[in-house]
């Protein structure tokens, strides 16, 4: 029944519809911190910038996950002076990263609102030669009026999750037609490629993932250093990359450990740093002391956590840290990527939940680079062998060492399958 009613052309009238609130609906996003002020009408498909000549490659990443992930392949295509790279996300902390990441030659917008109007005057204003889709967001109205003009588009490091494909399912009608929408779709694994292939999707190929090719976390020198003289020669682990519910198992893992290594300090990152002010009340109350990085507070001698909670900067915690807990594991939020801590020779711990990076995992955890835990008193003892083990830490760095190369090399992949495309627009363009 759900089927029969959704399916493009109702979605296209519910659209045009909800376009009517769009306004209000920008205003409290925008109060709320969820919108640039400044740049909010992007998200209705009008923008100041004027479209370049010649070639222009799409590339939409829906958040700060993928945009990072996509990076690579923006990086490599960059370097092609007869393409002009125009990068869409849509949220705020997506674009604050990147501003500083992106090659300077690369255009950034706010992807407009699945609506018509928004939809329309985006294609209308910057006519993509070649749209590249990463990872798994699919906007409707977006993807059918892109096809709708005959713009070739690719699902690049196209990953699809158990709840997802169940979704879909319910509304082939709709499902169906975004999917075949797609020139070529490159698939991280074969069961990415499975499932996609039984919603409707044509024409998938394996590439991997193209966020195990990723350059090393940047990081700022002097902040690095200035740290490194804090911190001393006091033993200390990361919490990265942490969520709502990990935070209380990190606080209490650090008391397990400093009864046993007193001069422990943990670094704690959180996912959201917005969350800062939140979890200094919280481990207060446990009676822990807390140095704030966003208020420029300094380690000392009896900070007990160190609060990072600013944006950019997990390349200088890593770094910091030869051990590294995986946030987003311990939660049913499927993890976040491990090889920015192996390329980075951490040590590496997580819980059980990593499947939004299962060849990683699988990998890593094989090889004894990663240890799973399954709460603070498991989380506490590996952090506990692993300072007092010095042999056992360097073994699991080294073995996170020896994984990367097993990792990597879908960049490579990704770019072959996209050169007969990309020669072709270029061909055209020449005529």
């Amino acid at each position: 029944m759900l089927d029969l009613i959704i399916k493009p052309s109702f979605y296209e009238l519910l659209s045009r519809f909800s376009a009517l609130v769009i306004p209000i609906l920008l205003k409290l996003r925008t109060l709320q911190g969820k919108e640039d002020f400044f740049r909010k009408n992007e998200r209705k498909g009008f923008t100041n910038l004027t479209r370049p000549n010649g070639v222009l490659v799409w590339i939409h990443a829906s958040s700060v996950g993928e945009a990072l992930g996509a990076l690579p392949l923006i990086n490599n295509l960059s370097e092609n002076k007869n393409l002009t790279i125009l990068v869409t996300t849509g949220t705020v902390t997506s674009a604050l990263i990147l501003e500083d990441r992106l090659p300077k030659t690369t255009i950034h917008q706010y992807v407009p609102l699945d609506y018509i109007g928004a939809v329309k005057r985006f294609l209308n204003h910057w006519k993509p030669d070649i749209a590249l889709w990463i990872e798994s967001e699919l906007w409707p109205n977006l993807i059918l009026q892109t096809a709708k003009r005959d713009i070739p588009m690719v699902l690049v490091n196209a990953r699809i999750s158990d709840r997802s494909v169940e979704r879909w399912s319910k509304i082939p009608l709709l499902s169906k037609p975004i999917l075949r929408a797609f020139t070529l779709i490159l698939a991280q694994t074969s069961a990415d490629k499975e499932k996609l292939i039984s919603l409707g999707a044509q024409n998938v190929r394996i590439t991997g993932n193209i966020k195990f090719d990723s350059s090393k976390l940047p990081v700022d020198d002097s902040s690095l250093e200035k740290l490194q003289l804090e911190i001393s020669n006091r033993p200390c682990w990361l919490a990265a990359s942490t969520h709502l519910g990990e935070e209380n198992i990190v606080a209490k893992a650090h008391k397990t450990i400093a009864s046993k290594h007193p001069t422990v300090l943990t670094i704690l990152c959180p996912r959201h740093p917005s969350r800062g002010s939140e979890l200094v009340s919280y481990l207060k109350t446990l009676n822990l002391k807390v140095a704030q990085r966003s208020q420029q507070d300094p380690i000392t001698t009896d900070t007990d956590i160190y609060l990072a909670d600013t944006l950019g900067e997990l390349g200088l915690f890593y770094r910091l840290s030869p051990i590294a807990f995986i946030g987003g594991s311990l939660v049913p939020m499927h993890g976040h990527n491990p090889i920015e801590a192996a390329q980075l020779g951490c040590a590496i711990i997580s819980g059980p939940d990593m499947r939004n990076f299962y060849d990683a995992d699988t990998t890593l955890s094989e090889s004894l680079a990663m240890i799973k835990v399954n709460d603070e008193i498991e989380l506490s003892a590996a952090v506990d062998n692993w300072l007092s083990n010095e042999s056992d830490r360097a073994n699991a760095e080294q073995a996170a060492t020896k994984c990367l190369s097993l990792l990597t090399g879908a960049l490579d992949k990704t770019l072959v399958e996209l050169e007969p495309i990309l020669n072709q627009q270029l061909g055209v363009r020449k005529k």
